[in-house]
């Protein structure tokens, strides 16, 4: 399996004035992925953070074992990868959206030694991933619009899931972000998937250990 594979607690939602305490609590309750979402303000209507966030994490995460995991939901998302991968990142993941050149972006994300994926929002259908299917480690299926908070998980998201992993094969890795917790990542992982972001279902919660773990446990059904 996949060292990306697993539940994948999105620093997004996190205290970021306790960023490194609330990293280490998920990372000790077995999470071998941080993701960290990535908007620039145009691609979606949120800014959010930076490399500066990737670096000041890097080496609490790899000292754990655990990888970084980028999603960039920017414009042009080829113009940062380098930046990215010197910050630390393990994984960068590029909207097919966000770009004409997708292609490429994805061969500079390896160039630049990280693994490759590429993200769909909820109305790109699971076949624009064909065409890039060989040059991808990771797909990423949005199961909210990304850029807003508070949306519900999509109800249709597990046949898109479904889709998508008949067109990537067994040996890609399927993500899903977005309204993921303990009440529907099962839904998801019997659709295919097997790497699960949760953000406010983590750090929102009272233990985001406990979270973790039951997002786990349902997961694995």
């Amino acid at each position: 399996m996949s060292r990306l594979a697993g539940v994948a607690p999105s620093v997004l939602a996190a205290d970021f004035a306790r960023l490194g305490e609330e990293v280490a609590r998920v990372l000790e309750a077995g999470a071998t992925v941080i993701h960290v979402d990535v908007m620039d303000g145009h691609f979606v209507p949120t800014l959010s953070m930076g490399p500066p966030v990737v670096t000041a994490l890097a080496e609490q995460v790899h000292g754990a074992g655990a990888l970084l995991d980028v999603h960039l939901m920017v414009d042009r998302p080829e113009r940062h990868v380098e930046a990215f991968a010197a910050a630390g990142a393990d994984h960068v993941s590029v909207h097919v959206e966000a770009t004409p050149h997708v292609l490429y972006a994805l061969q500079a994300i390896r160039t630049a030694g990280c693994t490759a994926g590429v993200a769909l929002n909820p109305g790109t259908p699971a076949e624009a991933v064909a065409a890039v299917a060989g040059a991808i480690d990771l797909v990423l299926c949005m199961t909210v619009n990304p850029g807003w908070g508070g949306q519900p998980f999509i109800a249709s998201s597990p046949e898109k899931i479904r889709r998508l992993r008949a067109l990537v094969g067994a040996d890609v890795v399927v993500q899903v972000d977005g309204g993921i917790d303990a009440g529907t990542v099962g839904a998801c992982a019997g659709a295919g998937a097997n790497s699960f972001v949760a953000g406010s279902a983590v750090f929102g919660a009272a233990d985001p250990a406990e979270a973790v773990r039951e997002i786990a446990r349902r997961a694995a059904g």
